[in-house]
């Protein structure tokens, strides 16, 4: 949640844990605490890190993608809409938020966590919620009903269906790709029906000669998706973002070092 990254986030909890081994015991009055100001202040150092590194990124940049979370909580935590909100925090706002709206903390010990005043801590966070109200799912949709529209969009994108594709499309859809510079995709997200169905249709014509090979569908980061293999042997995951039984966003990720851990592909890569 906070940095959007299983391998900067496992850094992170690397880091903490050896500081946690040279902690002195005996003067440790609430162990819970310190590490909760531990694991927060290392990644905040992560955070600004990682906004100077994004200045130069190829393209729309995506989180890492997250999958099948074991329980509802989770994925209305990590959903790819309320991840990109928070990217758009600063470090601080975004801290304040987490540990305290998701995490439950009160702000005298988000406080002492971040080294801002409590009533500093509760205008971040306040800050933040305003920023990210938008962000959070307004049409929960359940999963059977999601993998079945992703399995709809998979069939009508890869056979050239436009009909049945125009059909699941908002009109303001928006296509976000997240290739990092490392493989092909667009450095534009494509905005509205026309651009996306125009998208598409020329994928189509891509797969009839290198067809696209689905390796499975999941929750990806809350939302329905699938994972597959593209031409080029290319590991991709799409997710959708559904209202009112339209898509009204399509997240695809194809940078390679964010998908080190899909389930599934490896055999493909071989």
């Amino acid at each position: 949640r906070m940095l959007g990254s299983v391998a900067d986030a496992e850094d992170v909890v690397h880091s903490a844990w050896v500081r946690w081994l040279a902690a002195d015991r005996d003067q440790m009055r609430d162990p819970k605490a310190l590490l909760h100001t531990i694991v927060t202040r290392l990644a905040l150092n992560e955070l600004k890190s990682a906004r100077r590194r994004r200045d130069t990124y190829v393209g729309p940049w995506l989180p890492e993608p997250f999958f099948d979370p074991e329980d509802e909580e989770s994925a209305d935590d990590l959903t790819l809409p309320l991840m990109i909100a928070l990217e758009r925090l600063s470090p601080l706002e975004r801290a304040a938020f987490l540990l305290h709206d998701v995490f439950g903390l009160g702000f005298d010990a988000v406080s002492e966590t971040i080294g801002r005043e409590a009533a500093t801590c509760r205008k971040l966070a306040s800050r933040a919620r305003a920023h990210i109200h938008d962000a959070r799912p307004r049409f929960v949709v359940d999963n059977e009903e999601g993998l079945r529209l992703a399995n709809a969009f998979f069939t009508a994108t890869r056979t050239g269906d436009l009909a049945a594709l125009r059909a699941m499309l908002a009109e303001d859809v928006v296509v976000y790709a997240d290739g990092g510079g490392r493989v092909p995709a667009p450095i534009r997200p494509l905005v509205g029906l026309e651009a996306t169905t125009e998208r598409f249709a020329a994928l189509a014509r891509l797969f009839t000669v290198h067809p696209s090979r689905l390796i499975r569908y999941a929750t990806i980061n809350g939302l329905p998706g699938f994972i597959t293999v593209e031409n080029g042997n290319v590991v991709q995951t799409t997710a959708l973002h559904i209202e009112n039984e339209r898509v009204v966003a399509i997240y695809v990720t194809r940078n390679p070092d964010k998908l080190q851990n899909v389930p599934g592909v490896t055999g493909w890569r071989n």
